[in-house]
């Protein structure tokens, strides 16, 4: 059965964990349309366009 050799400090600990949970930022595309920023595969939310195409109405 495998055992630890000894104890592991909580400063390397914690270096080996740092790197799992960082957040990265979003990718942010502006519409083609008009040219407000979005999330890429998204609907655009100041005009409704996806794709080229009206996909829902922002009033």
């Amino acid at each position: 059965m495998a055992v630890p050799k000894g104890k592991v400090s909580k400063a390397r600990r914690d270096k080996r964990r740092s790197s799992h949970w960082k957040l990265t930022a979003p990718g942010i595309v502006k519409c083609p349309k008009c040219g407000e920023y979005k999330l890429p595969h998204r609907v655009c939310k100041a005009c409704g366009t996806y794709n080229g195409r009206e996909v829902s109405f922002v009033g």
